[in-house]
């Protein structure tokens, strides 16, 4: 059965490249959105319940309260699987450029 929560599938972990994930857990959304939206914030902690990174909603919950909100721009670079960071003309740190600039939102706990 498919579920039908509104924003469910809206958050997921970082996994790309150019983002220091030195502090932690960090969690993205395509998009620039604010994580003060209910709906978005509810999205979110879910998520990170579902991930067993918070224990509860109510946990997941004061994870974001405490987080780091970061926007900016990421790409798949010549057909990549994960995504870069790059600036919004498409060029990453290292000089490469993206197939497809996307503006995202970034989480990081």
């Amino acid at each position: 059965m498919r579920d039908l929560r509104k924003g469910e599938c809206l958050w997921s972990e970082w996994g790309g490249e150019g983002l220091d994930r030195s502090s932690g857990i960090v969690f993205f959304t395509e998009d620039h959105v604010d994580v003060e939206h209910e709906v978005v914030r509810r999205a979110l902690a879910s998520a990170l319940q579902r991930d067993g990174s918070a224990v509860s909603l109510g946990d997941g919950y004061r994870l974001i309260d405490d987080a780091r909100v970061e926007h900016g721009y990421a790409g798949y670079v010549d057909g990549d699987i994960t995504l870069a960071v790059c600036d919004e003309y498409g060029e990453t740190r290292e000089g490469d450029e993206v197939d497809e600039v996307v503006e995202v939102t970034w989480v990081i706990f």
